[in-house]
């Protein structure tokens, strides 16, 4: 008796404690959620992870066009001399028996074939293009979150759209149990309402189920610390601005994308690299100079020294004029490239028009849709009343009825996430 009072204080409990925990759950808008996500999602963090190494790349390769200072120092104990001298019968002389050698110098590269050069135009390519990449996974960032915040709002309105049935097989079970009590209408009308409130209930399930994924999926994505989120946003049967304001042309929108701006930083890429690889088998010229330390003849000597070096690399040009061969193909591959995916990114941009104006009408149609099975649960409510039409037809309206809102909810979202895609693909 006392272990089953003891269970049920604990299932009370529990009841009191899970509508808190529902009502405590934040409810975002998209903006909030968006700028969430932009803050505290991965792949923007390593985003921005990479931009700023190739700003260090860049500013390691300036130092390239500095002189190089280099200090050593050496110093050694012998047994004898290093150097022996034989001055006549019987007299020897020894020389650097011990001694410490060291310097400092300095070498400025006068000129290496334009590799220092376009070395750091090539780090400021690899910039540019990390700076896309950010801006590419900024809308792409932006894109999974409008997908999981309509999920959710979508799952919602479902969810909405399953009470108001449940409400209304609750009232029809109520007139039809009168009925049955009083001998008016058979029980297998009754059977077939609570048939579909036993599929009402368990569609009603699948729908939570799925909402509470969705709502973790959303925190998750964003940040969200408390691992739930919810949405502030209801649909309420209305019909979105008309799209045709944001349609802007493909080939005027194409020098705004991301994705063409990547694919002419890597045909600069590629014409850079040929230019350092020429450079690889041109003549280099360095000057530099130094102070110098040595006391290998016992006794200090300390001097300035000068100089200059010109390399000439003579049998390199024989595997070089292939490579150089080999990267010039490379920039035909790149120049290839950036006229072929342009002309699939304009393809691209009117596909992405014509899933939004698709998604539009579809809108369109589900609203008239939820007109008409509304109107027609109507008529076989009365009509069922009247004895003119059995439950199963007015059962059949009524799910046609659920079947007309759940399509307007899901080309509502579908809408909205392809607003988003068109936009981005057209460089907003």
């Amino acid at each position: 008796m006392k272990q089953r009072l003891t269970q049920n204080i604990l299932l009370l409990l529990i009841g009191f404690i899970c509508p808190l925990s529902v009502s405590a759950q934040r409810a975002a808008t998209l903006d909030e959620c968006l700028q969430m996500a932009l803050a505290n999602n991965v792949r923007i963090k390593n985003a921005a992870n990479n931009l700023e190494i190739s700003r260090q790349s860049g500013k390691e390769a300036f130092t390239k066009y500095f002189p190089s200072l280099s200090a050593s120092g050496s110093g050694f104990i012998a047994d004898k001399g290093l150097l022996q001298m034989e001055l006549g019968p019987g007299m020897q002389m020894s020389l650097m028996k011990n001694g410490v050698l060291g310097g400092v110098s300095a070498s400025m590269p006068l000129f290496t074939g334009g590799q220092i050069i376009n070395g750091n135009k090539l780090t400021e390519v690899n910039l540019q293009v990390n700076r896309l990449q950010y801006n590419r996974s900024e809308d792409e960032v932006e894109l999974t979150t409008e997908s999981y915040y309509w999920q959710v709002a979508m799952l919602k309105e479902k969810l909405n759209t399953i009470t108001v049935v449940e409400a209304q097989l609750a009232n029809l079970q109520k007139d039809v149990q009168a009925s049955v009590d009083a001998g008016v209408t058979t029980r297998n009308d009754l059977l077939q309402i609570q048939l579909r409130q036993n599929e009402t209930e368990s569609g009603r399930i699948q729908v939570k189920n799925a909402l509470m994924l969705s709502r973790q999926m959303l925190a998750q994505y964003i940040g969200e610390e408390s691992g739930m989120i919810d949405v502030a946003f209801s649909m309420d049967a209305d019909l979105p601005d008309h799209p045709q304001e944001l349609y802007r042309n493909p080939e005027s929108s194409l020098l705004l994308t991301n994705e063409y701006q990547l694919l002419q930083q890597n045909l600069k890429a590629s014409k850079l690299q040929h230019r350092m690889t020429v450079g690889k088998y041109l003549p280099t010229v360095a000057a530099g100079g130094g102070y110098m330390y040595d006391s290998l003849m016992e006794k200090d000597h300390p001097f300035w020294v000068g100089f200059a070096t010109v390399s000439v690399p003579l049998s390199g040009w024989w595997g070089g004029s292939h490579d150089i061969k080999k990267q010039k193909l490379q920039v035909r591959n790149a120049e290839n490239q950036l006229t072929d995916q342009s002309e699939l990114l304009i393809i691209r941009m009117r596909q992405n028009w014509n899933d939004l104006t698709d998604a539009y009408k579809q809108i369109q149609i589900s609203l008239r849709s939820i007109e008409q099975a509304t109107e027609n649960l109507r008529l076989n409510t009365d009509f069922y009343k009247a004895g003119t039409c059995t439950m199963s037809e007015l059962l059949d309206a009524q799910t046609l009825f659920q079947q007309s809102k759940d399509r307007y909810v899901e080309s509502y979202a579908r809408y909205e996430v392809k607003r988003r895609e068109y936009l981005q693909a057209t460089g907003r």
